[in-house]
């Protein structure tokens, strides 16, 4: 059974192939066929010597290079009135497939990348909106049972607004934001190992709800990995935060 085999930069004989043209700084419509067949011999027999299964492939393009390095070798007949038999570049159909190999590969960086970014986007759920849509703008005059009817209606709507804000709310820079203020708390006690600190002196913006909700969230997530401790002396009183030794345990272990 045959793999793909992957080795450092190079993956498939073609990515091999690529490289070594490259690195001779070599233009792929003019390849130096026979210096690059030896170092890719060389190479393939590198892998055999390190007991790696190849994949046929490379196997089968290294037939394809001597095959064409071969055909390169051979002397071109020369008629009697000395005009020599003008011959097809052997080396036309591999650089054919090289030049769209090359092309390919461009393309899957591309959508690498492309996934890559669209990961950090928060995608908000559709929704039917047929009931908004095609109608024109109508002015009613309601009685108070059906105001009534469309304040309900409207209460229901914020709900499940807020129902799909609740279900949809972390996102990547969320957690970034975590992880970076789980970090800020553990610099905070570096160098204060037995000092207790008020949960307020841990939040960078006071005035703003988000940082200290996730100042909270942090150090919630820091007490559950037994890295911090919290008392709370009565309902709605301070909260004194502490670091144990577990948080220490850590930094030396990473050192």
């Amino acid at each position: 059974m045959s793999y793909r085999v992957k080795l450092n930069v190079f993956e498939g004989p073609f990515d091999l192939l690529v490289y070594l043209i490259e690195h001779a700084e070599m233009s792929i419509y003019d390849i130096k066929v026979s210096e690059i067949t030896n170092q890719y011999i060389s190479y393939v027999e590198e892998l055999k010597s390190a007991d790696i299964n190849l994949s046929s492939e490379f196997m089968v393009l290294a037939a394809a290079l001597l095959e064409i390095k071969s055909k390169m070798l051979l002397p071109r007949t020369v008629s009697e009135d000395g005009v020599s038999d003008i011959m097809e570049d052997p080396r036309t159909e591999l650089v054919a497939k090289l030049v769209e190999y090359k092309r390919f590969k461009a393309i899957s960086e591309m959508l690498e990348m492309r996934g890559e970014e669209t990961a950090m986007c928060l995608e908000k759920p559709q929704e039917d909106l047929t009931e908004y849509t095609g109608e024109p703008d109508e002015y009613l005059s309601l009685d108070i049972d059906k105001f009534k009817a469309a304040f309900e209606a409207f209460l229901l709507r914020k709900k499940k607004l807020e129902e799909i804000r609740v279900h949809h709310k972390r996102s990547e820079k969320q957690r970034i934001t975590n992880e970076l203020r789980m970090e800020s708390i553990k610099d905070f006690f570096k160098e204060q190992m037995d000092k207790e600190a008020d949960f307020r002196e841990l939040i960078e913006d006071k005035s703003d709800m988000y940082d200290v909700a996730v100042t909270f969230s942090s150090v919630l997530e820091m007490m559950k990995e037994r890295k911090l401790d919290a008392k709370q002396k009565y309902l709605f009183g301070d909260i004194t935060v502490k670091a144990t030794e577990h948080l220490f345990e850590e930094k030396e272990d990473g050192k």
